[in-house]
């Protein structure tokens, strides 16, 4: 597809010379061909930089100096964008080969677009995250490497708040839900994940930081919050101690069986 509104893609990177290649090749072979791919690197010193010089072809504009963290790399990005819709891809994820193509094809009408998320392990699949918007005001139900908004929305409701350093893309998500804009989930798996991400690794503090988002929209609700808090404490450890023990295919059955979502930082 050649026609049809540009699209702005951001990868933001730093020393990430070990999967980029993969998150590069899948914005080149996307199915829609009208998008502007902009890559904001934070000054690696690996073999970073020649690798995205590789993809000469694909990368519109690459930007490479130090930043002040995630959010402020994500908002480098959107403020250069170009497009009316911009998604954003991390340097150890990778988009479905027609994931733009579904997105344009259903936003017509909405602000923001989001799928399923496939999260891999030592190089199979492990599980499929199920995107509900619906269930924004409770957590992070929405996978953010699935994520397209449109610019207009940043314009009018601001970028990311880089107060956070885990849950930045969370209190956007809920920012923009809050203040009325149309939600579309598309049934498909847009996006992969590699397991081991700083979502996986700091999941403390995006616990936390969630916490506070919502008490910042929610005033009202700070005690459901806490409880909520604990809840998800719990529903990451136990899973943790049971693949310790040995007893990991009691999460695999659950999840294949009951679990609707899972909760990812990112």
């Amino acid at each position: 597809m050649s026609s049809g509104p540009l699209v702005s893609i951001i990868t933001i990177v730093y020393n990430g010379e070990k999967h980029i290649a993969d998150t590069l090749r899948s914005v080149a072979l996307q199915s829609y061909r009208n998008i502007e791919y902009i890559i904001v690197d934070g000054g690696s010193t690996d073999k970073t930089l020649n690798i995205i010089r590789d993809f000469g072809n694909t990368v519109t504009t690459l930007i490479s100096e130090k930043d002040n963290g995630i959010s402020d790399a994500f908002n480098k990005g959107i403020r250069i964008a170009r497009g009316t819709i911009i998604g954003m891809i991390n340097a150890d994820d990778w988009y479905a080969p027609d994931a733009v193509e579904k997105v344009v094809g259903i936003m017509e009408g909405y602000d923001v677009a989001y799928g399923d998320l496939r999260l891999w392990k030592d190089g199979n699949t492990d599980f499929i995250v199920k995107g509900d918007h619906g269930y924004l005001g409770a957590e992070m139900t929405i996978n953010h490497p699935t994520v397209f908004v449109r610019r207009e929305c940043y314009e009018r409701f601001g970028l990311f708040d880089d107060r956070y350093r885990c849950a930045m893309d969370y209190d956007l998500l809920l920012r923009l839900s809050v203040e009325g804009c149309r939600f579309i989930y598309v049934p498909a798996v847009l996006a992969n994940m590699r397991w081991g991400g700083m979502s996986d690794v700091r999941w403390r503090l995006g616990c936390r930081e969630t916490m506070r988002i919502k008490d910042k929209y929610f005033p009202g609700r700070k005690l459901w919050h806490r409880l909520y808090y604990y809840k998800q404490l719990l529903a990451i450890v136990v899973p943790r101690l049971l693949a310790w023990t040995g007893l990991n295919f009691i999460v695999r059955f659950y999840r294949s069986r009951f679990a609707r979502v899972r909760k990812i930082y990112k």
